[in-house]
């Protein structure tokens, strides 16, 4: 089962065991608004064997969200039917403003109150880099 990344900022794949099915998405980690002490929750991460937080620094998301966003000008948002069409025809800069917005009122929003709070229930921690190579690994102890 798979679900896509739709947003932009950091990114993390969940696989679980049972013939090494994966399932990818932001919200899978994420825990929630605490529960009465009474009562225990589940979340849907409990019940994964093994937890992977693709990880960059924001800077570096930024600028991989821009080039992509001017990437698609080129080709989906062609399509008359597709969400940005009416960004096809930007220039450059035009449309590197308009990315540049988009991030700062909604992805960098988004990544910093629900993307990086789970981070941290995560089992491995890749980084990348610019480039994508990842540059550092952290695996937490249970």
């Amino acid at each position: 089962m798979t679900a896509e990344r739709t947003s932009g900022g950091r990114q993390f794949g969940v696989l679980f065991g049972g013939g090494g099915s994966r399932v990818e998405g932001l919200n899978v980690l994420q825990a929630g608004k605490p529960s009465p002490a009474s009562s225990p929750r589940l979340f849907v991460s409990d019940f994964f064997d093994f937890t992977i937080y693709l990880d960059a620094d924001e800077a570096v998301i930024r600028q991989w969200y821009i080039e992509r966003f001017l990437d698609l000008r080129r080709t989906a948002f062609q399509d008359p039917r597709a969400y940005f069409h009416r960004h096809c025809r930007l220039t450059d800069a035009e449309a590197a403003r308009i990315a540049q917005g988009i991030w700062e009122r909604i992805n960098m929003v988004n990544l910093r109150d629900n993307i990086l709070p789970t981070r941290s229930r995560a089992r491995l921690i890749l980084s990348k880099r610019e480039d994508h190579a990842i540059d550092q690994v952290w695996l937490r102890k249970l």
